[in-house]
């Protein structure tokens, strides 16, 4: 049953989340159910009915509601049922998706190899251990867990493994692509899933293939609002990705013909937990389909 608690809009919020003002009268009612006795997942699950939140493909948007809650929970906004302890596993050790995890790394290391042979896809969902596997083991942003609509893929060059890709929502805040669109803040908050953004991308310590990177994020734009579409319930029309220049100069990007908007001020809404991502960073954007900022900026467009 959803419950509707009255909120005034003279109330001052006390947060922003995903496009969500978070006010008193959201901490009484999140307050309210947990006081039913409710476990953590119970509680996650009904503060979404209460609030209608839900994903593109109709689902609950359980890892969204608990990272707000959590968040909540951390400032002493409200308090969460315990944790529920979980029984001992009979493994040691997790038995990784032979799909995605070859016995043996051999080196890939051809120059001149048949770029033809390349296909991209999606991971199934018992490669997703494999994949979260070699982002904590050769990415430097690790495998944190991916909060909202997102997208994992594999690129094979012939039957080898050679690169990995993770695709979630836009950014909330980026200056540069919301004046490079056109947005204002009202547009945005209708727009923003349309923007999907490349927040992993490894390709394989070993590998080395002339023109591999570029040529896997082609394959992969091709694909990706088809993707979107099936799995969240609408396309995406353009893609945007952070770089670290640091570490790197993203010459696969600009090799993808993506479109550099410059650097970011380096803020970062996770600073305090990983500070290392609150540096500047080189910001590219893609349009996956004809005039896609000019249909961004329009609230009025059907999205299809």
């Amino acid at each position: 049953m959803k419950v509707v608690t009255p909120t005034s809009s003279l109330e001052p919020p006390l947060l922003r989340y995903r496009n969500r003002e978070i006010r008193g009268a959201d901490l009484v009612l999140i307050e309210s159910l947990a006081s039913r006795g409710l476990t953590r997942s119970q509680l996650f699950r009904a503060v979404c009915e209460a609030w209608g939140w839900w994903q593109g493909n109709g689902k609950p948007s359980i890892q969204g509601c608990q990272d707000l809650l959590l968040r909540l929970a951390e400032r002493g906004h409200i308090s969460l049922p315990p944790r529920q302890r979980r029984p001992p596993s009979r493994r040691e050790l997790p038995v990784l998706p032979l799909d995605l995890v070859p016995l043996a790394w051999l080196p890939v290391r051809d120059p001149e190899a048949d770029l033809d042979s390349l296909s991209v896809r999606p991971i199934a969902p018992e490669e997703r251990l494999g994949w979260r596997f070699f982002m904590a083991r050769h990415h430097y942003l690790g495998a944190c867990p991916i909060v909202g609509e997102h997208l994992l893929y594999a690129a094979f060059l012939g039957s080898e493994l050679v690169a990995l890709l993770g695709w979630a929502g836009a950014a909330l805040q980026a200056p540069l692509r919301d004046g490079y669109i056109g947005w204002d803040e009202p547009t945005k908050r209708l727009r923003l899933k349309l923007v999907a953004n490349n927040i992993r991308f490894l390709v394989l310590p070993w590998v080395r293939v002339k023109h591999l990177a570029s040529k896997v994020l082609a394959t992969n734009l091709r694909r990706l609002s088809a993707d979107w579409q099936k799995s969240w319930g609408h396309p995406v029309w353009m893609a945007e990705t952070f770089v670290d220049t640091s570490r790197f100069r993203g010459t696969c990007y600009r090799a993808a013909n993506w479109l550099y908007l410059g650097h970011t001020a380096g803020r970062s809404r996770h600073a305090n937990r990983y500070p290392r991502n609150g540096v500047p960073k080189a910001l590219f954007v893609y349009p996956l389909r004809r005039h896609a900022a000019r249909a961004l900026c329009t609230a009025a467009e059907s999205i299809s």
